[in-house]
């Protein structure tokens, strides 16, 4: 008579390997030292939190129409409510700011379009790095289909810091591509000049260069020419950001193994092909952390542009801590400030790591 094997149902995890208590075991208490630290981190925040929740809430004022409405002991909030408009927009009409929240909105629904399948990315991609720029130019500039004409100099706040962020971001990538393909390139001119354009770009401070673009440039120009003081600078920010991203993409291009590059080859594709098909996907996936730390590092280095006489969003809060009505008030700014940056850089680096685990395919060693 046969014996019918009936396997056993699966036991579930021991207790103390899962839940909270595991987690903070694992993760807290899962040696003397990490015990010494976590106490340590935990008496920190005691010092700290407290007196920080009490200042930025609890006496905190939310509403008032200058300094001396905020009574209490602690934040003075309504420095930020009253300057909200200028921190976000700058000098911009306020009647025209609708053109700068369409924009917006126009770019995280082309952005949001990427998570639909039957989407053509490539194309999509095409779309926002050359059309999107373009109505977006004529939105904010005006001077088309009977919008009013916005000076550059009269943009400013949040809305310059991420348009510089954006722009160099978007900008300098190509150009960091092709810089790195031509430092490697078999022909002597184009990787002569790559090397030099990178090395002495990377040389200097990225303030020198935005104090060259807005005013040694000029200096050289004809006389009765001169172009905008804004593009002046956003060249110089996608200069200087390609320079380092060609050596963050020359990194990946040097870990892809010799074997790729041949059985390309072997294929009978052309150079470019075997870029673009071949070397490009893979060296790209593998520097991802890279790329993204230089478009973190780019976004924070535009608040460099008030040194030439551009209010970003650090710039518009330095100014109106100057208005006399508003005195005592530069922390509360500076707090904000920190906490756009933040949210910023922070929403970055976890959309970094989103796109590695969907792109992971074996690199991972942990």
């Amino acid at each position: 008579m046969a014996i019918e094997f009936k396997p056993s149902p699966s036991l579930p995890p021991p207790v103390n390997s899962v839940g909270a208590v595991a987690w903070v075991r694992q993760n807290l208490l899962s040696s003397p030292l990490n015990i010494l630290l976590t106490l340590f981190s935990f008496y920190v925040l005691y010092l700290l939190l407290p007196p920080v929740i009490e200042w930025g809430f609890i006496n905190a004022t939310f509403s008032g129409a200058s300094k001396a409405d905020c009574t209490g002991t602690g934040a003075c909030w309504a420095f930020i409510g009253v300057y909200f408009d200028q921190f976000m927009y700058g000098l911009y009409p306020s009647e025209e700011t609708w053109r700068i929240n369409l924009a917006l909105i126009l770019l995280v629904m082309l952005i949001g379009t990427f998570a639909v399948k039957t989407v053509n990315k490539l194309y999509l991609s095409i779309g926002i790095i050359v059309v999107y720029p373009v109505i977006a130019y004529f939105l904010f500039a005006g001077g088309v289909f009977g919008l009013e004409v916005v000076e550059t100099s009269l943009w400013g706040g949040l809305f310059l810091t991420t348009l510089l962020g954006v722009v160099g971001i978007v900008a300098s990538f190509p150009l960091g591509v092709l810089l790195a393909l031509g430092r490697q390139s078999s022909m002597p001119i184009a990787k002569s000049v790559c090397i030099v354009f990178i090395e002495t770009v990377r040389a200097v401070p990225l303030i020198t260069i935005l104090f060259m673009a807005s005013v040694m440039i000029p200096l050289f120009l004809p006389e009765g020419m001169n172009f905008n003081k804004l593009l002046r600078v956003l060249i110089g920010i996608t200069l200087f950001s390609a320079a380092y991203m060609a050596e963050v993409i020359r990194g990946g291009l040097q870990a892809i193994p010799k074997g790729q590059y041949e059985a390309a080859d072997a294929s009978g594709l052309t150079y470019w092909q075997s870029m673009i098909l071949v070397i490009l996907p893979q060296a790209l996936k593998l520097v991802i952390p890279g790329i993204v730390n230089t478009f973190i590092g780019l976004f924070k280095d535009t608040t460099l542009v008030y040194i030439v006489g551009m209010f970003d969003l650090l710039g518009r809060i330095q100014a109106a801590t100057h208005d006399s009505s508003w005195l005592g008030t530069t922390i509360e700014g500076y707090a904000f400030a920190g906490f756009v940056f933040w949210a910023a850089c922070f929403g970055m680096s976890r959309y970094s790591m989103r796109i590695e685990r969907k792109l992971e395919t074996g690199h991972k060693r942990n």
